[in-house]
């Protein structure tokens, strides 16, 4: 796979120096939305934060690496006609698997069968992310729903990512379960942005107070600095919104979540955070770490 690795970083940075140009290329930036553990409202976040992102005139495409519980889809009561598996299985282009969700909102569904992604043969591994990189400069920010946990997928995607947002809850499982993740991160590589969520709060003080402890321990123990982007509240419209099918945002727009969620996204797109090659540098990164 290292051999295929070589050539597409030269196919990239010959790509990159053909046409010079004045103006600034338009980068896309890839976001890992994390969990420690399952349950904490992961997919949902990454969901309605997209959504939040395009009310702020930003071109967002979700694309859901939950490996073997990508759940996108189901959140938004879509059939997806193909999958990141069917296009590895048929060699189809990646504009083949794109989906429109609402309000303009662009998904890609991992799909069944693909819990083996970076298994599989290093040609089919390797035409995957080449079709993935043709999508520099469409949409800013490229979502990667990852799945719970430190497998080793996962991983390879946090890894490479421009940021990580690592959502967690104020129970105590679910913030030792986040921490093992930023432990394992950080000791891979220091320089990796994280941000903190805290999701399903009953108040603004134990959403912020759990904040502060995480972030607090992470500095101490670990030397690794996480701001945080903010708290969600325990709003009951949210599993209304799941049982619809729908997203949050678009059903109950005035809830204390919708409210939420976009107070964090303001927050997110005041961060300063410098890019490098966008997706190109993405997929680099997923070769090489």
């Amino acid at each position: 796979m290292l051999d295929q690795a070589n050539q597409l970083r030269e196919k990239m940075m010959i790509k990159q120096s053909d046409k010079p140009s004045k103006k600034t290329v338009k980068k896309t930036r890839v976001l890992a939305i994390a969990s420690g553990k399952g349950g904490v409202g992961k997919s949902n976040f990454a969901l309605n934060f997209g959504l939040s992102l395009i009310e702020q005139d930003k071109k967002v495409l979700i694309l859901d690496v939950d490996m073997g519980f990508a759940n996108i889809d189901v959140l938004l009561d879509q059939i997806p006609r193909e999958t990141i598996a069917s296009m590895i299985e048929k060699d189809l282009a990646v504009r083949d698997i794109i989906e429109k969700g609402p309000n303009g909102l662009l998904f890609i569904s991992g799909g069944n069968g693909f819990n083996e992604l970076f298994r599989m043969d290093d040609h089919k591994l390797h035409k995957f992310f080449q079709e993935l990189a043709t999508l520099q400069g469409e949409v800013d920010y490229i979502i990667l729903d990852t799945g719970a946990g430190l497998s080793y997928e996962n991983l390879r995607f946090i890894l490479a990512a421009d940021d990580v947002i690592l959502v967690t809850t104020p129970e105590p499982t679910s913030i030792t379960d986040a921490y093992s993740v930023v432990k394992m991160v950080h000791g891979k590589d220091p320089n990796v942005h994280m941000k903190l969520v805290v999701n399903q709060c009953v108040s603004i003080k134990e959403g912020q107070q759990t904040a502060d402890n995480f972030t607090q321990a992470a500095a101490q123990f670990l030397g690794k600095e996480i701001g945080a982007l903010g708290s969600i509240p325990n709003d009951l419209h949210v599993p209304e919104a799941v049982k619809k099918q729908q997203p949050l945002l678009l059903v109950y727009p005035n809830s204390e979540s919708a409210v939420a969620i976009r107070q964090l996204t303001g927050e997110f797109l005041h961060l300063r955070v410098p890019y490098k090659l966008g997706l190109k540098g993405f997929i680099m990164k997923i070769f090489f770490k």
